[in-house]
């Protein structure tokens, strides 16, 4: 279900200059995806410069009202990190990172309550509320909705995900509301823990039985060769994935996405998209185009898209 940048971004991409009967294809050719997927909860993983371009945060908010308007069930899950790390250089405060988490002492972790919850978070319920939608803005603290565990000492309050109870989104989405999570979870003592949202997102979305989860990152997806645009995997099984990232063609901070989308599939979701969400309406050009334009993940070659 992709192809390149170039080929997928003009049918429902920004419409100026294309003409009529273009802008009518792209209808038609969503249908069938709107139709399949009516119902379906959606998680979607939003960061990278998707996040920090306004243009592209107000296009990525009108592209969420328009998925739960055609009947689907998107939840949004967000990290913060560059918008942390500034807070706490403000604060005269070096970040530090073991291979690539940040440690997270006791003033850290507030700052990042801070800034994911209360900043990020709210931003993001206000585009999505501005463009016509009902969002509500939550972390993995509410409703007991992720208990965390400690990674490492040596990380501070780095949290994994142990547990999740999905019963606070349901209810959200079956009131036509736009959860909007940030990456924060508690232990079943009530200590705060800063997780991983990549790691976030796959639990939920394997939680919550969705059809999908997709990650807007700052690549076009998987590449055969990380050294060549042009080598990007449409489609790959879990399997597949495994093995490129045992061989080196997945690498650096392209891992952990590799794996939440493999731990997304294998715990419940019915595939994994990873795409660029530097392109504009990148999610719906994913999800109702035949050609997509990132990397589809599934448990095996036979799983329908």
């Amino acid at each position: 279900m992709s192809a390149s940048p170039t080929q997928a971004a003009g049918p429902i991409g920004e419409p100026d200059g294309f003409e009529p009967d273009r802008r009518a294809r792209a209808l038609v050719e969503a249908l069938p995806y709107i139709r399949r997927f009516r119902g379906a909860v959606v998680v979607v993983k939003y960061g990278g410069h998707a996040m920090t371009d306004p243009a592209l945060a107000a296009s990525f908010a009108r592209d969420i009202v328009l998925v739960r308007a055609v009947g689907l069930h998107p939840v949004v899950v967000h990290g913060g990190g560059p918008q942390i790390g500034e807070h706490l250089a403000r604060m005269g405060k070096q970040s530090e990172f073991r291979d690539g988490l940040r440690v997270t002492d006791a003033e850290t972790l507030e700052v990042a309550r801070m800034v994911l919850v209360g900043k990020v978070g709210r931003d993001i319920v206000s585009a999505i509320n501005a463009n016509g939608g009902a969002a509500l803005g939550l972390s993995g603290e509410d409703g007991s909705l992720v208990t965390a565990v400690p990674r490492d000492p040596e990380l501070g309050y780095v949290g994994d995900v142990a547990a999740v109870d999905p019963r606070i989104i349901e209810r959200l989405v079956t009131r036509e509301i736009v959860p909007v999570v940030s990456s924060i979870g508690a232990d079943t003592g009530g200590q705060a823990y800063n997780i991983n949202a990549d790691t976030m997102a796959a639990a939920l979305a394997g939680a919550l039985g969705a059809a999908k989860i997709v990650y807007l990152t700052d690549v076009p997806g998987l590449l055969a060769d990380p050294s060549d645009v042009s080598s990007l995997v449409s489609r790959a099984t879990v399997d597949d994935v495994e093995a490129m990232v045992a061989s080196g063609a997945v690498n650096g901070g392209m891992i952990p996405k590799a794996r939440a989308c493999v731990d997304a599939v294998r715990s419940g979701a019915g595939s994994a998209h990873m795409l660029d969400g530097r392109i504009p309406h990148a999610v719906l050009l994913e999800l109702f185009t035949d050609a997509g334009i990132g990397t589809m993940i599934t448990e095996s070659n036979e799983d329908q898209p």
